[in-house]
């Protein structure tokens, strides 16, 4: 049964590892768009400088812009749904971990009452020893 356990250890050790792998991506996933969207606004006020320095591409301007603000909000629906993934990877990775804590603190428990039990045993092993070298000094000089 020990070694069991300690398999499940190894495949909760993992499957946490793979969950803080999957988390790592989303985060990576969600900085890479939090930049995007900078970049973005970034050159939005390129472009608003640009028309309002040009009258002929100030004209132009408000179909960029309604192209912009339609991408701003495509991309705020990726940022929220990415934000939910993080939250429930975050939950899967604390289960994980939650799962895999419970199996070394029983493992631990385990190691600990076998270490109990030798022990016991050593001591009541060298306590009869003790007992029968007391009785053959004993028998010895009585």
């Amino acid at each position: 049964m020990a070694k069991s356990l300690k398999t499940l250890i190894r495949l909760a050790k993992w499957e946490v590892d793979q969950k803080r792998r999957a988390l790592l991506a989303l985060q990576g996933r969600e900085d890479e768009l939090i930049a995007h969207m900078r970049a973005a606004e970034e050159q939005l006020l390129r472009e608003q400088a640009v028309a309002a320095a040009d009258g002929e591409a100030g004209f132009l301007y408000g179909a960029y812009a309604g192209a912009w603000l339609q991408q701003r909000a495509q991309m705020e629906d990726l940022l929220a749904e990415l934000r939910r993934q993080i939250e429930a990877a975050r939950d899967d990775l604390s289960e994980a971990f939650r799962q895999h804590k419970t199996l070394e603190v029983t493992q631990a428990n385990r190691d600990k009452r076998a270490r109990e039990e030798a022990d016991r045993k050593e001591q009541n092993f060298l306590d009869d020893v003790g007992l029968e070298m007391h009785r053959r000094k004993d028998r010895e000089g009585g």
